[in-house]
């Protein structure tokens, strides 16, 4: 006899990507986004930056340096004044450090090593003394969208909706997205209830994009819309002072000087040929303050199968040695921040080499090539960094 059996229940799925990701082309949330609305990206939907972060526990003998539940913030150097970035450094329980470097990728030089001049920032007489004695506990790296209030793509599309980093609603002057993720999170929330309780299903929950820029998500973000794109084309020091400005008349007055500003070139777009550009030293790691690279990701716990299919695609790699290789020096050997990709000498020929095992997924290839000839894709079994306390 067979058993009685429950009558089949229909189950209707909506995605909610949340995570940071970096934008159209990289990122799964907004590549459905941009499938299921067939909306083509522009260049203000593509703004990002790269942070390297390290997470350090401080020796016994370095307590007196450690104040805990202290955040420091800086931008300028070691970065030279046309190219933006900054750091942070949190003071945490239990003797700890976390620091992080950024570096906004729409720089112009393609001898800038990010991970590099993170190193070098750590040299400084203010922040060496916090980790002289300590030892590396982690370390990561990623993309964040930040392009700000002019970026954030169409939010909703059927079947979903894009909320928190995964939408580039970050606070870039003020380092801060996790409150406009909880409150994006809120919106989708009442406004998928509503559709669900007047008996909608599968459609576009248009409400989240038509809403949000009056919430206090919107105004949270407009009123610093025009922060980055000063210091984009003006510099660190011209560009961060007019910003913060411009945030003065918005907040007290509720209006911009400059209406509201485009960012201009996209991230690959923004660099330049060699040729224009003088190579820039770097330090010799001491395995003391300052690291190798493959050291370091060694620490990020990165891990891929060896005979997985490859998750980082070269279009063109004819074009990757003309351009990437000839004509700006093969930059993708600097800005990944995990040794991924090298031109080794190979029969008197350079040949591109893929390291995809050391991939930390921060898809800063796939924002950063000059020809947009690098695809990241998802890899297999969601492999990759597994970060501890990060």
């Amino acid at each position: 006899m067979l058993r009685k059996m429950e009558p089949p229940v229909q189950v209707t799925v909506t995605t909610i990507p949340s995570k940071s990701c970096c934008g159209v082309r990289a990122a799964p949330p907004l590549c459905i986004n941009a499938l299921a609305t067939g909306r083509v990206a522009t260049a203000d939907d593509i703004v990002k930056s790269l942070h390297l972060r390290l997470f350090a526990a401080i020796s016994l003998r370095e307590k007196s340096s450690h104040r805990s539940v202290i955040r420091q913030g800086s931008f300028g150097w070691p970065l030279d004044m046309k190219t933006g970035g900054g750091s942070f450094l949190y003071h945490l329980e239990d003797n700890q450090v976390a620091v992080g470097f950024v570096v906004l990728l729409n720089y112009k030089n393609p001898y800038l090593y990010p991970f590099e001049e993170f190193q070098r920032f750590k040299t400084h007489p203010a922040i060496a003394p916090i980790f002289e004695g300590g030892k590396r506990l982690s370390y990561g790296a990623r993309s964040i969208t930040e392009g700000g209030y002019q970026s954030v793509p169409k939010l909703t599309f059927p079947g979903g909706a894009l909320i928190g980093c995964s939408a580039g609603l970050v606070n870039v002057p003020r380092i801060k997205g996790s409150h406009n993720a909880v409150l994006s999170g809120m919106l989708a929330a009442d406004k998928l209830a509503e559709a669900i309780a007047s008996g909608r299903a599968n459609d576009e929950v248009v409400e989240i994009e038509n809403e949000w820029r009056d919430t206090a998500i919107g105004k949270d973000l407009k009123r610093v819309r025009n922060v980055k794109p000063l210091w984009s084309k003006l510099g660190t020091v011209l560009g961060v002072g007019l910003g913060g400005l411009d945030m003065w008349t918005n907040q007290l007055f509720g209006f911009s000087f400059f209406g509201t500003l485009k960012h201009g070139k996209t991230d690959a777009q923004s660099l330049e040929p060699a040729k224009l550009h003088k190579k820039i030293d770097c330090l010799k790691p001491d395995g003391v303050l300052t690291f190798d690279r493959l050291s370091s990701v060694f620490l990020s716990n990165t891990n891929h199968e060896e005979d997985q299919p490859v998750h980082l695609h070269v279009k063109d790699m004819d074009l990757q040695k003309r351009s990437e290789h000839d004509v700006y020096a093969g930059p993708s050997t600097r800005y990944c921040p995990a040794g991924v990709y090298e031109w080794v000498e190979k029969d008197g020929e350079e040949v591109y080499v893929i390291n995809t095992q050391n991939c930390a997924h921060c898809k800063t290839c796939d924002i950063k090539d000059p020809n947009q000839n690098i695809n990241w894709v998802p890899p297999q079994g969601a492999e990759g960094s597994v970060y501890q306390n990060m």
